[in-house]
């Protein structure tokens, strides 16, 4: 389902610092913008809560995670709250093999090559490049040629509207989205305006 997902709109959206009272509306207005796919990064303000409303709140069609996620025993808590999706900065085995195991989707952080093939051959769902800010399109284009043909590609960190064209043109498969789309403080409204400006560069790029 992930991979459907993102076949409908490859944008991820990461609501690093979300509070649970607010989960609800900030969750409407980005389905509503097209997301699909929403994560709550563990470092937020009771996290499982979050990923508890916005589960609860949201169509069956988006599927709703954690990102950040560091260990084993959160991928549990992850999962006990509704979550489907386990979002990594890093690529831990033993992270991996727990999400895998909890029959979540899976999406770890890889900087290199090595980490990309050995996080796939761990059942990885989804391959986070992370920080996208610091490898860019060129790096994309050159690992691309070398992994499994089909292997789904996400640059995260620093991405805008305005540097999508270049990673889409190297075959990224979509991108996750911070603090561009959704920051501590920002209102719906606030965060609705942003989420159809990425939506709508993502649509003019397919």
């Amino acid at each position: 389902m992930l991979k459907q997902a993102l076949a409908k709109n490859g944008l991820i959206a990461i609501l690093r610092g979300l509070r649970p009272h607010e989960a609800a509306a900030i969750g409407e207005v980005l389905y509503q913008a097209g997301f699909r796919v929403i994560e709550v990064p563990l470092n937020s303000p009771e996290p499982y809560e979050s990923i508890r409303i916005l589960r609860d709140r949201l169509p069956a069609d988006c599927l709703v995670g954690a990102g950040t996620v560091l260990t084993p025993e959160q991928v549990g808590q992850v999962k006990a709250a509704g979550g489907q999706v386990i979002v990594m900065p890093h690529s831990d085995p033993h992270v991996l093999r727990a999400a895998k195991a909890a029959g979540l989707y899976l999406s770890p952080g890889v900087a290199t090559p090595t980490e990309a093939f050995a996080a796939l051959a761990e059942g990885a769902d989804v391959l986070k490049m992370f920080p996208a800010e610091q490898m860019g399109p060129a790096v994309v284009k050159a690992w691309l040629a070398v992994l499994p043909a089909g292997t789904l590609l996400v640059p995260v960190g620093g991405i805008t509207p305005d540097n999508m064209p270049a990673f889409v043109e190297a075959g990224v498969s979509g991108f996750g989205l911070g603090s561009g789309l959704f920051k501590p403080g920002l209102s719906a409204d606030e965060t609705a305006l942003r989420a159809k400006a990425y939506v709508q560069a993502w649509n003019a790029l397919r």
